[in-house]
């Protein structure tokens, strides 16, 4: 009988793991997830399954399986500790991932971690049918890449930091800054025409840092509608460490009316590829 899977998710510098158990009624629970880092795949591996098996209370014997993803996870050629390993497509984990934590049936699933990928993941009779769009190189390493040039900040918590001071009128061109009486073609005069299109003189590491957050999220945002309009729906789920910076969330919730869609960024969304990956067992 299956007892707990264990899903990885092997990136550059951060592993992501997560488990499922299944209670005395045969359903799945999710056990908490977790990160760690470290400066090679394998340590992080072994760091993270040691961390989390022990703050969880967990045996070796508990564990039926650990099903393995991202771009790391191919530096695992065997079993860990004589537990069966499964190679799990990052695109399929992201997609099975969005759905689940949205409580969705089709959605386009975008994960926002050091670049962006755009899923279609539709579940249709307890199956999923994922395809991969394609995606864009700007995310979350272009955050950090420009913010580091431009205001000489590399950490997310001080990039975040740096936003709330930011003012975007110093940095933007809007809709509003090139339509003398404020409407242009039934347009929200607060969207941006051009990021970076009026760079004040003036502007502050504040206005530039807020700068950089807004044109990357803007950058995914419209990514994501075109995806959607070409599928006909309007659910879009955010999952990726991307979610979790403030400056970030508030662009796609500010985007939704403007553009008919529905922006979703669920609890543990940053989580959400090693969660498919877990539920992948299937």
């Amino acid at each position: 009988m299956l007892q707990t899977v264990i899903g990885i998710d092997v990136g550059g510098t951060t592993t992501k793991i997560v488990g499922f158990r299944k209670n005395e009624q045969g359903q799945k629970e999710l056990i908490a997830p977790q990160f760690v880092r470290a400066t090679d795949p394998l340590t992080s591996i072994y760091g993270a399954l040691g961390k989390f098996t022990t703050e969880n209370k967990l045996e070796l014997s508990d564990i039926d399986k650990i099903m393995m993803t991202g771009a790391g996870s191919a530096v695992i050629k065997k079993n860990i500790y004589n537990l069966k390993c499964q190679p799990v497509p990052e695109f399929a984990s992201s997609g099975m991932g969005g759905l689940y934590l949205s409580g969705l049936n089709e959605a386009i699933v975008v994960s926002m971690g050091t670049g962006t990928a755009l899923i279609h993941a539709k579940k249709t009779d307890g199956k999923h049918e994922i395809r991969y769009l394609g995606g864009t190189g700007v995310g979350g390493g272009t955050l950090v890449g420009l913010s580091r040039k431009l205001v000489g900040v590399d950490t997310v918590e001080h990039i975040e930091q740096l936003c709330t001071e930011g003012d975007l009128n110093n940095i933007d061109l809007r809709i509003k800054d090139i339509s003398q009486n404020h409407t242009y073609h039934g347009i929200n005069e607060n969207l941006t025409a051009a990021n970076f299109g009026k760079v004040s003189d003036m502007a502050t590491p504040g206005d530039l840092a807020l700068g950089v957050a807004n044109m990357v999220a803007e950058t995914i945002a419209m990514l994501a509608v075109f995806a959607a309009r070409a599928y006909g729906i309007r659910d879009i789920v955010l999952i990726g460490n991307l979610t979790t910076i403030a400056p970030i969330r508030g662009v796609f919730e500010g985007l939704s009316d403007s553009f008919d869609v529905r922006f979703t960024i669920p609890e543990n969304a940053q989580f959400g590829t090693v969660i498919g990956a877990a539920l992948d067992e299937d």
